[in-house]
């Protein structure tokens, strides 16, 4: 139950951030702001300061940043809906920006404590695979496996097991770069003497520990965030192609179970915290992703369509109409509202093992 409390605590901590990002823009490029709320639901605190409201409310499962004339006409100047389109811009990125940010602090409160980080490394080839003259060498350091960059410790594997029948490898050896282009390295099944089955390049992915400073400890936190970002893209891509389904997604009801599950499996209260942070730091970067998507009713809907505006002006000197793009936010809405009901029926199945 603790842990049931914390995933939707932290949930509520990850929206209210993603507001924040929205109210700082805004305040700091004189938008003004009605009332920013931390929480839903029924007010159990209220103040007022200046020209917004501040409040926080008694479900804590979010939070939202009303800004004046965001959804309708207004005629105060300081109105969203009469801000320069650039300004615009700046405040619906923001909230994803603070979510991003969000899971770079949390990375780097991880990695502060710790001395080094594990790198990967070819470990050698596998007898009978033939691999033994494919260009790498034993203690060759990864740096980009079939052209992604190996940022962080598993990346090589992954790519590895993403790729074709040929490969291309930039390792660091002995202090400098190679690049070993189009390496032939084809899967080869085999059966052992006990029937298992297994599929394999031939090849062993070994590690190393490397030394970190403070700023590196820092780039390396970076590194991960923008792994967190590269993974949700690479899911993304995996569903358009139909390499994974509907089934394979999680909403809130399987996210909070996952976290459920890491931290009470957790050996140590530390390895708990950690395994707690790194998930929830996993969570923002994939809300600061998926707000950005150019989708109706999301804040890369909304920016699509200053954008689209801005060139509409400039070449036929018109714009959509407000009332048919608020049409499309609502369809939009409706559409992601619907989806999530059927991922949480999905998350329900599983739960109860249907």
């Amino acid at each position: 139950m603790l842990y049931i409390i914390l995933a939707i605590l932290i949930f509520g901590v990850l929206i209210a951030t993603h507001e924040l990002g929205h109210f700082a823009t805004a305040k700091l490029l004189g938008v003004k702001v009605n009332e920013f709320s931390i929480g839903m639901g029924p007010a159990v605190f209220k103040r007022e300061k200046g020209e917004t409201l501040y409040s926080v409310r008694l479900l804590p499962v979010g939070g939202y940043c009303a800004m004046e004339g965001e959804d309708d006409d207004s005629a105060d100047p300081r109105a969203f809906g009469r801000a320069a389109a650039w300004k615009k811009i700046i405040i619906l990125c923001a909230g994803a920006a603070m979510n991003f940010l969000t899971a770079l602090l949390l990375v780097l409160i991880l990695y502060l404590p710790q001395q080094g980080k594990v790198v990967e490394t070819y470990g050698g080839p596998i007898d009978g695979y033939g691999t033994e003259h494919c260009g790498l060498e034993p203690g060759d350091r990864f740096l980009k496996v079939d052209g992604h960059a190996v940022l962080v410790y598993g990346n090589a594997r992954l790519y590895l097991d993403r790729a074709g029948d040929t490969v291309d490898f930039v390792v660091e050896r002995s202090g400098e770069t190679v690049r070993l282009d189009g390496v032939e390295l084809p899967r080869q099944q085999r059966t052992d003497e006990k029937g298992n089955v297994t599929n394999l390049r031939g090849i062993t992915v070994g590690r190393e520990l490397e030394p970190l400073t403070l700023p590196g400890r820092v780039v390396y936190a970076w590194d991960t965030g923008l792994d967190f970002v590269r993974l949700v893209w690479l899911s993304l891509g995996d569903l358009v192609r139909g390499a994974v389904g509907l089934r394979d997604l999680s909403g809130p009801v399987g996210i909070v179970d996952t976290m459920t599950e890491a931290g009470s499996s957790a050996q140590t209260p530390y390895a708990a915290f950690y395994t707690l942070t790194y998930f929830t730091a996993l969570i923002a970067a994939n809300l600061a992703v998926m707000n950005l998507l150019p989708l109706p009713a999301l804040d890369g809907g909304r920016v699509l369509f200053l954008v689209l505006n801005g060139v509409l002006y400039r070449l036929f000197r018109k714009k959509i109409p407000p009332e048919y793009e608020g049409y499309v936010h609502m369809a939009g809405l409706a559409a992601l509202m619907a989806l999530m009901v059927v991922v949480t029926l999905s998350d329900v199945g599983k739960l109860l093992g249907h």
